[in-house]
């Protein structure tokens, strides 16, 4: 009976200390302050056209440019953008949403960004650019969004 519980005491030690060891490290949420907030109209081909969701108005493409901090000491990879975008008249110009964008890399310290942004042409300038903030993980977490990225058929 005593061989048995220390059978079983001896399993569950090397199956508890293997865990340690095969399981992958947690790739938490890690906070972006953004400053120095500017807009531009964009350049070249990119303000030919854009794509909004199905919607056919016409519309003009602006890129928000800033720094980003990483105080986290890790790459930051696929951080959502969150902030308010108000015309010169106050009125939102992404109304119902607060996710603006993407920056799919962010290296520690304090970095330059910029992102492209589809606002309707009936809005008028200057926007407002209020409350960004972002947040992304210190590993890939949409794998369909790399170039390296292999579907399996």
């Amino acid at each position: 009976m005593r061989l048995k519980f220390v059978a079983v005491l001896l399993l569950s030690s090397i199956l508890w200390l293997g865990s340690c060891i095969v399981t992958p490290q947690a790739e938490a949420m890690t906070s972006i302050k953004l400053t120095n907030l500017s807009y531009e109209p964009c350049a070249g081909d990119d303000a030919k056209g854009s794509v909004g969701s199905g919607d056919l108005r016409a519309a003009n493409c602006y890129t928000i440019k800033g720094k980003a901090k990483n105080i986290s000491g890790k790459t930051v990879v696929d951080a959502d953008v969150f902030g308010r975008i108000y015309d010169a008249n106050d009125n939102d110009t992404f109304e119902n949403r607060g996710r603006i964008g993407t920056i799919e890399e962010i290296p520690p310290g304090t970095s330059d960004f910029s992102i492209q942004i589809s606002v309707p042409a009936n809005q008028p300038t200057p926007l407002k650019l209020k409350n960004f903030k972002a947040s992304g993980f210190a590993g890939k977490v949409r794998p369909y969004y790399y170039d390296d990225f292999e579907y399996d058929n």
